[in-house]
């Protein structure tokens, strides 16, 4: 009789312990996986708001003469009157060595211009980068494309009374209103927005910008190297990184993961005490069977083998079931955490992993007493009976 044959006719015979065995490695396997599982699509999730979240890299020219604050971001010494970026310069942007980290350039233009007799602020943008970086603006009708086209914010619009296809004069030209933005609780609401050359035309900045909005490519990019680079290639700008709310959301990920890891690692030595406790009780319970295979000319390896063999299979369908029954926990508990947003996806990586790992917690854990079934003697278990 083949040794396997032999381990697969015990674990027939012995169903309750099997079970009981594969139940604990199978509730630690699955512990771990839901809470690597979950780290990941919250991680995720986390990197695509990221990349939703605008700006990263703010540019801005240098002057201490006015203090500007737009979007909640303290912009620094911005003269909106005598000092301008020249657009020209910004094709320098690519020449830095992170340049493949850069998702968005916006470049817009900032000033005032007449109204029925009041001011308010025009922003000319690049529709195209623009309201790329801006995912968050819900904008009733359209944006601007090109030509005479304004988007207006809703504090303007409530104050001239504006909707949808109206035409506005502004510094004696026509502009059409092609889209109302909601209301953002920011100085957006407070805008005019139009084309970029048509803004730089109507103030008088042509081949200039106000400010530059960088968005990165991936939460982990080396943005402080990146405001370095840009330092160097834009001479007479500040190069500011705007941080602190990606960097709290991290943090927060990053503390999760380590406690995901803290659980994992008690759960999985539980575990292993488990499957060790149980098979020093199978060898004890099996002392005659040994006997009997080592006066039958079992040698010692081939015990050793009997017993890890054993070992191996209950761990190996341990971690499938562990596996599946993790990926299940994770799909009921995404939803719960983060309201359906984050998306679970398949990890070969992390299966094989749980698999592997189930085997070797086992293998280790019955290890000793695969080594003392191994050194029992026929004569000593054969008194045994």
């Amino acid at each position: 009789m083949r040794l396997e044959h032999i381990v697969f006719h015990n674990l027939r015979r012995r169903k309750g312990r099997a079970i009981f065995l594969v139940v604990g490695l199978l509730i630690g396997v699955a512990t771990v996986v839901t809470l690597l599982s979950l780290t990941d699509a919250l991680g995720q999730r986390a990197q695509q708001e990221l990349e939703n979240f605008g700006a990263n890299i703010i540019i801005t020219p240098q002057s201490d003469q006015l203090a500007l604050s737009y979007g909640g971001i303290q912009l620094g010494g911005v003269n909106l009157v005598a000092q301008e970026i020249q657009q020209s310069s910004l094709v320098n942007i690519d020449e830095i060595p992170n340049r493949r980290n850069i998702a968005t350039i916006a470049s817009k233009v900032l000033g005032t211009v007449d109204v029925d007799g009041q001011r308010v602020m025009l922003m000319g943008v690049d529709p195209a980068a623009e309201f790329k970086l801006k995912r968050w603006w819900s904008i009733a009708g359209r944006p601007v494309q090109d030509g005479r086209e304004l988007v207006v914010g809703d504090t303007v619009a409530r104050r001239f009374n504006l909707t949808m296809g109206d035409s506005l004069k502004i510094n004696g030209q026509d502009f059409i209103v092609v889209g109302l933005l909601a209301k953002t609780g920011s100085q957006d609401d407070q805008l005019l927005v139009a084309p970029l050359p048509v803004a730089q035309e109507i103030l008088g900045k042509q081949g200039l910008v106000s400010m530059v909005e960088i968005a990165a490519l991936c939460h982990d990019c080396p943005v402080a190297d990146m405001v370095n680079q840009l330092q160097v290639v834009l001479p007479g700008v500040d190069v500011q990184a705007v941080q602190q709310v990606v960097k709290t959301r991290m943090h927060a990920l990053g503390q999760f993961r380590l406690f995901a890891w803290g659980v994992a690692v008690t759960v999985v030595i539980i575990g292993a005490l488990l499957v060790f406790v149980t098979m020093m009780g199978a060898i004890s319970e099996r002392t005659r069977e040994i006997g009997i295979f080592r006066a039958i000319g079992y040698r010692r390896r081939h015990i050793l083998h009997l017993v890890l063999m054993e070992a191996t299979v209950v761990s190996a369908l341990a971690g499938v079931l562990g596996y599946l029954t993790g990926v299940a926990a994770t799909l009921t508990a995404l939803p719960l955490l983060d309201g359906g947003k984050a998306s679970w996806q398949w990890n070969p990586s992390l299966a094989v992993a749980a698999v592997i790992a189930a085997v070797f917690v086992g293998l280790l854990a019955s290890l000793q007493p695969a080594l003392r079934a191994s050194r029992l003697e026929p004569s000593e278990a054969l008194r045994a009976l």
